[in-house]
């Protein structure tokens, strides 16, 4: 079983896992060309979690069309 397929513990509230651990971090240590790259690279994780959220709030759309009570 791959670690995607596994089920998830919920985080606590306001804790975002990795995403918590970054905003807190001291970028002091960074190199400009580290910071680009660091830059580029959280800009395309935005980018695919965006798209993942669409995605979901598209199936969320669905089910509730799907399971809505039929009107008389």
């Amino acid at each position: 079983m791959d670690d995607d397929d596994r089920p998830r513990l919920r985080l606590s509230e306001g804790h975002f896992g990795a995403a918590s651990l970054l905003a807190g971090e001291s970028l002091d240590g960074y190199s400009l060309d580290e910071l680009d790259a660091r830059i580029e690279l959280l800009r395309a994780e935005i980018t695919r979690i965006a798209a993942h959220r669409d995605k979901s709030a598209s199936h969320m759309v669905a089910a509730q069309a799907l399971f809505r009570p039929k009107s008389s």
